[in-house]
C-alpha cells in the first residue's frame, strides 16, 4: 500500500505522481471521486498526470489517447492497451493506493524500472 498525500492536499480536479515502479497516478476528480491508473500512457512514455480531465477519463497530453479512470480501458487512440488500475482509499484522512498485482502495459522502450 501506498500512502499517497492527505485528502486535503489533493484538490478536486488535480492530479498527483508516486514514484513507484511504474508510477501511479492519483487522480481527484470535479465530482470529488479519487481513482489511481498506471501514470505512463501505454501508446508512448507521457505522463497521464499531465493529461486533461474531463469527467471519468484522462487524456494523454501527448497524442491525445483517453483512458477510461474507473476501468483502464482505452476512449481513443492511438493507444490500444488499457492501463491498470488501482484500489484508492482514504484512511485517517491519507489517500491511499494499494497497487495493482496484475503487469502493467508499458509503452515500447520502457521497463518497469525506466528505459531500457
Amino acid at each position: 500500500m501506498h500512502k499517497a498525500c492527505p485528502l486535503s492536499e489533493l484538490a478536486p480536479g488535480e492530479a498527483l505522481r508516486l514514484n513507484t515502479a511504474p508510477p501511479i497516478a492519483v487522480f481527484h476528480t470535479e465530482e470529488g471521486e479519487l481513482f489511481a491508473i498506471d501514470d505512463t500512457c501505454t501508446h508512448q512514455d507521457a505522463s497521464l498526470t499531465d493529461g486533461w480531465v474531463e469527467g471519468c477519463e484522462v487524456e494523454c497530453p501527448l497524442h491525445a489517447s483517453k483512458f477510461n479512470l474507473r476501468t483502464g480501458q482505452v476512449d481513443a487512440p492511438p493507444a490500444k492497451l488499457p492501463v491498470r488500475t488501482h484500489e484508492v482509499t482514504v484512511v485517517d484522512g491519507d489517500i491511499m493506493v494499494i497497487e495493482s498485482e496484475a503487469a502493467p502495459n508499458l509503452p515500447p522502450g520502457l521497463t518497469v524500472n525506466g528505459h531500457i
